[in-house]
């Protein structure tokens, strides 16, 4: 005899929904989250759906990775050899995963207003923020910062890529642009700058300087999250920029 444990079988003040509806998605853990997906745990082991959520989130790091990222590379096949997650889960989970990437990856369109590092990083975000390599993108300004367009320059390994500051500023002059932001990725999720990203930077604003072009921000980009140089370093302090 098997058990269907629903979340409906759960105390009212421990329920997934209900503690959403309560306290926001931001509060609600990762299990609790899968958990609203899955609406039931494991017949056979008794889990509750939180339960078989903790249980999914196990086995995703038994090699010692970030279950999420994991979660977010995995396909159908891969989360149905996970004891009690059949097609019906696994598609529910799978089409969620695909939701989030999808939310991240919309972009401004052009002649969009670049205010911020957040509206850059939104517009770069389907170029960089999920890719397995490293990628060197621009994106390209007017005068009064409304979006141009944008362009990955070169693609990396999974842990480097080469960026030159010659086929960085043609593309600019290419196009046009008077105002450009740079940017690349972390595929490990870090967005803490490395002393080559700092050194890269700093070629980049005397080029700029020099081209009478202003060089707004290096944005790190991964899983997610962003970090902008300009806002977190003193380089720009260093070199005139009309910003």
């Amino acid at each position: 005899m098997t058990y269907s444990l629903r979340i409906a079988d759960i105390p009212s003040s421990e329920r997934p929904r209900e503690r959403l509806l309560a306290v926001g998605a931001k509060n609600l853990t990762t299990a609790e989250l899968i958990a609203i997906l899955l609406g039931t745990g494991q017949g056979k082991g008794k889990l509750s759906a939180v339960g078989l959520g903790q249980y999914i989130l196990r086995q995703l790091s038994q090699d010692q990775r970030d279950p999420m990222e994991v979660l977010r590379d995995i396909n159908p096949q891969e989360l149905m050899e996970i004891h009690g997650i059949g097609p019906a889960k696994a598609t529910t989970i799978l089409a969620a995963v695909e939701l989030g990437k999808r939310a991240f990856q919309t972009r401004p369109t052009e002649r969009t207003v670049i205010d911020s590092p957040a509206t850059a990083a939104a517009a770069l975000s389907h170029d960089l923020m999920w890719q397995t390599q490293e990628r060197f993108a621009v994106l390209l300004l007017d005068v009064k910062n409304r979006l141009l367009g944008t362009k990955v320059i070169t693609i990396g390994t999974a842990t480097e890529t080469l960026a030159n500051p010659r086929d960085i500023f043609r593309e600019v002059l290419r196009q046009g642009a008077t105002r450009v932001i740079i940017a690349h990725n972390h595929p490990t999720g870090s967005v803490e700058p490395s002393r080559e990203d700092l050194n890269l930077t700093e070629q980049l604003l005397k080029g700029a300087q020099i081209l009478n072009i202003s060089l707004l921000d290096h944005l790190i980009l991964g899983n997610g999250n962003h970090q902008s140089l300009h806002q977190t370093t003193t380089l720009w302090d260093e070199y005139s920029q009309d910003t």
